[in-house]
């Protein structure tokens, strides 16, 4: 197993307070189970920063940011049973990754926290 890439991103929630008001922010960056994942959860603030700062590390983590294709929603972050967050694998990311590094086998892996005022993601991308 090789490390292929690693991401990191930090969102201040103020920032994204005023802006996850507004309907068509949220439609244009947050997939639709994301959206209706997101009302289980209290705080909505810090529920869409982590997922946006994730978006953002997953970005760094392929070393293109958000071009070649590469749209905010199409960087999906569900939650398994136990609350543990990971990146919805699909055939658009599957794609990019085998045309960016040239493999078809590979595991993401993702951490994100917040603390008041700030959310933080990490990730990482390696062959398997």
């Amino acid at each position: 197993m090789k490390i292929l890439g690693i991401g990191v991103d930090i969102v201040d929630n103020k920032r994204l307070k005023l802006l996850i008001r507004n309907r068509t922010f949220i439609n244009r960056i947050y997939s639709k189970k994301e959206k209706s994942n997101s009302k289980k959860f209290l705080n909505k603030l810090n529920y869409f920063s982590k997922r946006f700062a994730a978006k953002e590390a997953f970005a760094k983590c392929l070393g293109t940011g958000f071009r070649k294709k590469l749209n905010f929603k199409d960087i999906e972050i569900l939650n398994n049973p136990i609350g543990k967050p990971f990146y919805s694998k699909s055939k658009k990311i599957d794609k990019l990754i085998f045309k960016r590094f040239n493999i078809k086998k590979y595991s993401l892996f993702l951490s994100i926290t917040d603390e008041k005022n700030y959310s933080i993601a990490f990730t990482i991308l390696q062959t398997k």
